[in-house]
């Protein structure tokens, strides 16, 4: 052990007495906080006077949601029930007025703890493509049957447990799923409601050109059968400027016009705002930079002759490796932290002064986006270091070095349709980008689930764990080759 650690400080003598790795290193970090923290994107939160602000409400779990709904209500105290038939559902986009019906359009009956937004609800649901659901508290989701319309639909409230059921006939009923509400009041708002997010597509998936098209939508939904009956009260929940839904009735018709979502809130096209993540944008210039001198590390030895002193002195072949490893990986880890956490710390002040909406994280996230870029980077610059001990040649290794790491990431976010994008993020040592995501993924929720918007396929330390894999098998293969070989 004494030996390895004798190996490691000779290694880290080396690096910080060659002029040009410290300045890279430093340059790194400058490109990275400089990139992020340069006026980029922007936004018109705050920026159009009083009531241009960009507010969330915050759900029951403190999750940030979206509750924007066309509502039909009345009181109930205590237990109770309501029940009525979707007899249509009909969609068209906002802003061209296209005849589209949004997939996630909900049309149903809720009970919610009064109409502020961010309260406690559950509902049961028709919707324009995912058939019945039971959805609760914004985050939750239980599929029912996965017809279309018409459907009867039943939600009953029992003490803090609220069950829905569905039929086809109003005769035979299933139910759907139920949720326990620990914190509902004795009395609640029940009834019909209506709403459609935001509708978002993709115009071009062609190899160099990728773009997408959202626009508000929304959903013209007629009930009927409704019991009880009497009189229900109509309100636009989260309404904000404009008049966005409405309710009319006529005779046993019940007709709900509505646009907005119960939902948990997203970022990027389909959502508001962006996340943490596009503090980091620097973070790929950062990478070219450590993944260079992780590979010069290893190559410069061999171009300047000095490898055969290296291992004269510490014969030990894997040991010399081992440390060179362990000195660019310390090092760079360091570098990546130390950037991240400003970044993280002030991109958010920059994006915030600039209209953007940024969306709030826990500690426990921040922590791991930082820690996580400085790892990204640090085993990057190992991969790098073991392609320079296997290929030698300096220009021939930082070629293998950036064509392995860095290219696959520029071809996801510059060239391939977003299927191969995702393939390539999977198998590819870019994967480790996941950890740096910090906006959740909702199958409940269209959006743009890509990495040009913070998103990707596989989940933070998964994503590492594929960096880690190649770096292990290339260490290996490193260590095997330099000791069978002459210096």
């Amino acid at each position: 052990m004494k030996g390895f650690w004798t190996a490691v400080r000779a290694e880290w003598t080396k690096f910080r007495t060659v002029r040009g790795w410290v300045v890279a290193t430093a340059a790194a970090a400058v490109a990275m906080v400089g990139l992020g923290l340069a006026p980029g994107m922007s936004g018109s939160c705050g920026k159009r006077g009083p009531g241009s602000e960009c507010e969330l409400p915050v759900g029951p779990n403190g999750d940030e949601v979206t509750d924007v709904f066309t509502f039909a209500h009345r009181p109930l105290t205590g237990d109770g029930s309501v029940t009525a038939r979707v007899a249509s559902m009909t969609g068209q986009l906002e802003g061209s007025g296209r005849a589209v019906l949004a997939p996630w359009a909900k049309a149903g009956l809720v009970v919610k703890d009064g109409t502020r937004p961010g309260s406690s609800y559950a509902a049961v649901m028709l919707t324009g493509a995912h058939g019945v659901r039971m959805q609760y508290d914004y985050t939750h989701d239980r599929a029912g049957s996965s017809g279309g319309g018409p459907r009867w639909l039943r939600l009953t409230r029992a003490g803090d447990t609220i069950t829905g059921a569905e039929s086809v006939d109003g005769a035979q009923w299933t139910d759907v799923g139920s949720a326990r509400l620990r914190d509902l009041p004795s009395t609640v708002e029940i009834g019909l409601f209506a709403t459609s997010p935001q509708y978002a597509e993709m115009v071009s998936m062609s190899i160099g050109s990728m773009g997408a098209s959202t626009e508000p939508s929304q959903v013209t939904a007629v009930f009927d059968g409704v019991a009880p009956g009497g009189d229900w009260t109509g309100t636009v929940v989260g309404e904000r400027g404009r008049p966005i839904g409405g309710y009319t009735r006529d005779g046993d018709r019940h007709t709900l016009i509505g646009t907005g979502d119960i939902a948990p809130a997203t970022a990027g096209a389909a959502g508001l705002g962006t996340t943490i993540t596009q503090t980091l944008v620097g973070t790929f210039a950062a990478l070219i930079v450590m993944v260079v001198v992780g590979t010069l590390v290893a190559t410069g030895e061999y171009r300047r002759g000095l490898i055969r002193t290296t291992l004269a002195a510490i014969p030990r072949r894997g040991r010399v490796l081992a440390a060179k490893a362990l000195v660019v990986a310390a090092v760079t880890f360091v570098t990546g932290v130390l950037s991240a956490a400003v970044l993280v710390t002030l991109g958010q002040r920059v994006l915030r002064a600039n209209g953007v909406y940024v969306h709030a994280v826990g500690t426990a996230t921040e922590l791991r986006v930082i820690a996580g870029t400085g790892a990204l980077l640090a085993v990057a610059a190992v991969l790098a270091l073991a392609l320079g001990t296997l290929l030698r040649r300096g220009t021939t290794a930082v070629t293998a070095a950036v064509a392995t790491i860095v290219l696959p990431y520029m071809l996801v976010l510059a060239a391939l349709p977003v299927d191969a994008g995702r393939w390539v993020l999977r198998v590819t040592p870019a994967a480790a980008f996941a950890l740096q995501q910090s906006a959740k993924q909702y199958d409940q929720v269209d959006n743009l689930y890509i990495p040009q918007e913070g998103y990707f396929p596989l989940a933070p330390w998964a994503g590492f764990g594929v960096l880690a894999a190649w770096t292990a098998v290339a260490l290996a293969a490193a260590a095997w080759l330099l000791r069978r070989r002459d210096a």
